[in-house]
């Protein structure tokens, strides 16, 4: 996140962009839930909201990547991309920004749920979800957590069980999709 207020800041996107560090996610996404709740009471405008959570951990072996049963048919059985999963409305920004993403050399797969995350719990544990509720486009961007990485949550979720180089790719891949729209 620093990276990109680093870069946005000299180099300004189209759109205004605010950089939010929530807290109490893991309490019950307190802190995104107040936000976007506020944004609504005000009537404020938000053209996208990304969540950045867990982006850093790659595996490319095979079987590294598990997902629940009803989307598993549908994608690599590798962990060795990032994710990006939107409601309904942010599906032309899920296949926008996989293009650019992939095209800048980060794998990337796009989950659209028009469910807001009732059909596949797990797309709405983040602190976008709150944002899907107030009715925003939002787009979730993961490594897959626990979905992949065997230190999360652990006592060995330390920096070094992270792939530097692929969190580093993933924050430019990020940076120049976002300049596309």
């Amino acid at each position: 996140m620093l990276e990109l207020a680093t870069v946005f800041a000299a180099t300004p996107l189209k759109y205004p962009v605010r950089l939010v560090a929530f807290d109490m996610e893991e309490y019950g996404l307190l802190g995104s839930t107040a936000y976007a709740k506020q944004l609504k009471i005000n009537q404020q405008p938000l053209r996208l909201m990304l969540s950045l959570e867990m982006l850093g951990y790659r595996n490319s072996a095979s079987n590294s990547q598990s997902y629940p049963a009803l989307i598993k048919p549908f994608y690599p059985d590798r962990g060795d991309f990032i994710t990006l999963v939107g409601n309904l409305t942010a599906i032309p920004d899920l296949i926008r920004l996989r293009s650019k993403i992939s095209r800048s050399g980060t794998p990337c797969q796009i989950l659209p749920d028009p469910s807001s995350g009732k059909l596949v719990p797990i797309t709405g544990f983040s602190d976008h979800r709150p944002f899907w509720e107030q009715g925003y486009r939002a787009i979730m961007v993961t490594d897959t957590a626990m979905l992949r990485n065997p230190h999360y949550h652990r006592a060995t979720d330390t920096i070094d069980s992270l792939d530097l180089d692929f969190l580093t790719g993933v924050c430019q891949s990020l940076i120049e999709a976002l300049k596309t729209i």
